[in-house]
């Protein structure tokens, strides 16, 4: 059940690398994790960080925000000075922010190979997440996440194709370079769960792709991760009219 979620910043005490041993380690790896999430159907955000924790294959339970709490129905529609949500709680702290939640699990849980080994893919895979992350806003505000909706032969504004066109040009680069079918070669990475949201808004909106992004969607919507958690948004009960208004 949905419930009021309260983000804490809990201070950390700082412990010198080296002295962490790695039986502690691997306590702290065995440790279950919570990720606090806000909508499964609209928020974005709550997908990816989903997706990242599934990546890792850190044991954590999901725990949703109800949509009449106002910080995260702020979050939802944009309204937001800062987005807190997803947060991942975990041996007592919380950490927010998608991708400072990727570099945690990453560096929690180096065998799962969250970032690609070689080095240029890696600085590729963080650049372009750090891309989706920042910018794109135009496609944000003008093609909201909606798992529920399919609205064919939707308006697409030059703005927002602007930023259509530059993901597509990133899935073209990538799936060229290092021959996919993830972002990154076979299996996927931060980047496919970072990219991940934009899938569905194309298909949701009805958005016209080249061949090389129809695979590329076919690829993240088969992922059974994303299935798992489409299905779930579409058992929730809750809507947000200002998002489920035609425009």
């Amino acid at each position: 059940m949905a419930k009021a979620v309260n983000v804490k910043q809990v201070p950390l005490k700082a412990t010198p690398t080296s002295s962490v041993s790695e039986f502690e380690t691997d306590k702290l790896r065995s440790k279950p994790a919570k990720l606090l999430i806000s909508s499964r159907n609209y928020s974005s955000w709550s997908l990816r960080g989903f997706l990242l924790a599934r990546l890792s294959g850190i044991n954590f339970v999901t725990e949703s925000a109800a949509l009449d709490d106002p910080r995260a129905r702020a979050e939802l529609l944009m309204r937001a000075s800062s987005i807190l949500l997803p947060c991942l709680v975990h041996d007592g702290f919380s950490v927010w922010d998608t991708l400072a939640i990727a570099e945690y699990l990453n560096e929690l849980m180096p065998e799962a190979q969250m970032m690609p080994r070689d080095l240029a893919a890696r600085a590729r895979c963080r650049s372009i997440s750090g891309e989706i992350h920042s910018g794109f806003s135009a496609l944000r505000s003008s093609l909201p996440m909606n798992l529920r909706l399919h609205r064919k032969g939707f308006t697409v504004w030059s703005s927002a194709q602007a930023d259509i066109d530059r993901v597509l040009s990133i899935w073209r680069e990538c799936l060229n370079t290092w021959h996919g079918p993830y972002l990154f070669g076979e299996k996927p990475t931060v980047a496919d769960a970072m990219y991940a949201p934009v899938v569905t808004r194309l298909l949701s909106y009805d958005v016209s792709v080249d061949e090389t992004g129809h695979r590329y969607c076919e690829t993240i919507m088969a992922w059974p991760d994303m299935q798992e958690w489409i299905e779930a948004a579409l058992q929730e009960p809750e809507e947000i009219t200002e998002l489920d208004l035609d425009f």
